[in-house]
């Protein structure tokens, strides 16, 4: 399954209201650390679709969603669960780290 774009109108549907985990990555275009996790995350999408459901928040176009979660360093990982923000993670991480949020 791709990545989903979240953006505040979709944010209650796609994360909230999920039925399942939902891992969220908040990145920015310009940040560099972000560009080289991406390729982590879209591989996480694919391989963990059945587990997970995996999101994209651009902290420039979606300011609001950054804040009102506190999203302060980018990159930033939060796992939801039942609609609630459950584990988070700050910065590149390993693979197995990311799985290991949601597992």
């Amino acid at each position: 399954m791709a990545v989903l774009t979240i953006t505040a109108d979709n944010f209650e549907k796609e994360v909230l209201q999920a039925d399942k985990p939902v891992l969220i990555d908040f990145w920015a275009s310009w940040c560099g650390p972000c560009r080289m996790f991406s390729p982590t995350i879209d591989e996480i999408a694919t391989e963990y679709a059945d587990e997970v459901i995996v999101g994209k928040v651009n902290v420039d176009e979606e300011n609001s969603l950054a804040q009102q979660f506190q999203v302060a360093s980018i990159p930033t990982l939060i796992l939801f669960k039942e609609g609630k923000a459950a584990k988070s993670s700050i910065g590149v991480i390993a693979k197995e780290d990311v799985i290991a949020m949601f597992r």
